[in-house]
Parts: C-alpha cells; structure tokens; sequence
C-alpha cells in the first residue's frame, strides 16, 4: 500500500511516502524571502502527480482553531469561534473538526479550501486531522502538571494538562526561539504551574531548536526530550 502524509505547517509543507511500512521518500519545503509565495500550493501539486496513492493522510498544524469540550454540537458556530484566535475566511477556508475522545475534548481548524480540493480530487481515502489532536493522543500523562511542547520549523504548539485535564492548548507561529520560551513561561504564571512542580516533555524538532530547549532547561527542574524528529523517524509524531 502507497500511503501518502503531508504535514502543513505557517510556512511550509512536509510530505512523506511510505510503502508498506517503509519509508520512501520524505522532503521539507518552506517558503522563505527567495522563494515565491505559491511555493506550497506548487509544490503540493507535484506531490500529488508523483505516483498513484492508495491512501493519504494529511495533518493541519495552521494556527486556525478553537479547542472545545468533546460533545460541542453547535457547528456552524466554529468559524466565529476559530475567529476568536485568528482571521477565519469562509470564502477560502473548509471547516473542518477532530475529536480526541481520550481527553474529552474536539478542535474546530480550518483548511485551506484550494489544498482541500486538489487532495479530495485524487478520488482516494482521505484522513484530514488537526496536528493539536494527534499530539494529544499521543500523549501519556499521568496525575501531575504537565506540560508537553511540539517544535516545528517556526513554530511550537503546547499543551498544559493538570490531573489528565487539558488546562490549556496554544499554536504560536513565531520566528524567535526566545518567543517561544517566553510564551510558554508567560503561560505558566497564568495559569498556575509552579516551575519546580511541572513537568516539561518536549517533542518535534528539538535538535533545529536547541537554542530553545538548552534556555528551558536553565528555568525548569523536571525536563525531557520525548524525541526528535531525524529524517524518516518520528514523522508527525508516527
């Protein structure tokens, strides 16, 4: 079986294929002052002309969304939540929803409608999920304060969990890795963690942000790398 994943991210959009298992071709495009701005949308194109897909799995880590407890039936009101956190535009974005049942709660995000239409055309089996919901599955947490970071190329989303609760879940496209730290300590003193009584696991792209990770270390007590993401291993936290 030839299975496609795409990972689209604030500027960039990693794909890899996989046959049987087995990994055959993975690749990183991000759109930089040099390059075009259809560089995604160029780039997508060619990925779907490669070869004939059996199925195709795609994961939005756009900074569209909302985080609502699972059950939450009012789904034409997602754009005007999505709005809340960020531009939502109807006319170029598809609504889209992910429910994690083990945490008890559902991501409203939205896709861009032109990268919907060129993957659903291939006529193949297609898993659309939100990068907040797959880390969140991912996770094994236990009865403390946790907080569980993923490190993208520009970007960094987390997850602050109390007693096997989401506190609190953030998406923050940011060009700094200082930004990062200081979001994620910024978001501690508000919503209660103590330094020295939570615990930081840290995922993704740690080695292409070591600034960030080495500066963590220096503040918290409790600290640990999950994994990182080395070509052909870990990708999208499979």
């Amino acid at each position: 079986m030839n299975v496609l994943n795409l990972l689209f991210t604030k500027d960039g959009l990693i794909y890899q294929i996989a046959k049987n298992k087995s990994i055959q071709e993975e690749k990183s495009y991000f759109v930089t002052e040099e390059t075009p701005e259809t560089l995604i949308e160029e780039k997508l194109d060619e990925i779907l002309l490669k070869q004939r897909f059996d199925e195709i799995h795609v994961i939005s880590a756009l900074n569209h969304f909302t985080l609502m407890p699972e059950g939450f039936s009012e789904h034409e009101a997602g754009f005007e939540l999505i709005a809340f956190n960020a531009p939502a535009d109807r006319e170029k974005e598809e609504l889209m929803l992910s429910v994690n049942k083990k945490f008890g709660v559902q991501f409203y995000y939205t896709f861009p409608k032109n990268f919907y239409r060129k993957i659903k055309e291939l006529a193949v089996p297609v898993h659309f999920n939100f990068s907040g919901e797959k880390f969140l599955n991912s996770i094994n947490n236990k009865n403390n304060k946790e907080i569980h970071i993923n490190l993208y190329h520009n970007q960094c989303e987390f997850f602050a969990i109390d007693n096997k609760k989401v506190i609190l879940y953030n998406n923050l496209d940011v060009n700094s890795e200082v930004d990062f730290l200081y979001f994620v300590m910024f978001t501690l003193s508000k919503i209660g963690f103590g330094i020295n009584e939570t615990n930081f696991y840290a995922y993704g792209e740690t080695t292409e942000n070591e600034t960030f990770i080495s500066e963590l270390q220096k503040f918290v007590k409790n600290m640990r790398i999950v994994f990182d993401n080395v070509p052909n291993k870990n990708f999208i936290l499979n």
